[in-house]
């Protein structure tokens, strides 16, 4: 994990999803790629393929973000395309930049 870039937000939490099944979540976390914008990767144990746009496992993971701090509006499913199995990923509101730089995440598009 570069610590510049890789940032863990949360740690181990179980989420559910719109059809009333639990999930583990091992870490919610953020990774700069350099232009500004900030994705969210929810890592989860098991797979969670097609769950990618589920209202009430999103609104798990913001709720757990709101108990680390976060207090923005809510998280948007990501491009499909950067789905896995195992992992969710989301897009965060320009809002969510101030919670990640309390957090030690640096815009690195800035620099430019």
């Amino acid at each position: 994990m570069n610590k510049d870039t890789d940032i863990q937000l949360s740690g181990p939490f179980k989420a559910t999803d719109g059809a009333g099944r639990a999930h583990d979540v091992k870490a919610i976390r953020i990774f700069d790629e350099g232009y500004g914008a900030i994705d969210v990767y929810v890592d989860f144990k098991a797979p969670i393929s097609g769950l990618h746009k589920d209202k009430a496992l999103i609104a798990a993971v913001v709720a757990q973000l709101r108990t680390v701090g976060y207090k923005g509006p809510e998280l948007a499913p990501g491009d499909p395309v950067l789905q896995e199995s195992r992992l969710l990923v989301l897009e965060a509101p320009d809002e969510f930049n101030t919670f990640a730089a309390g957090k030690g995440w640096k815009d690195l598009s800035e620099d430019f």
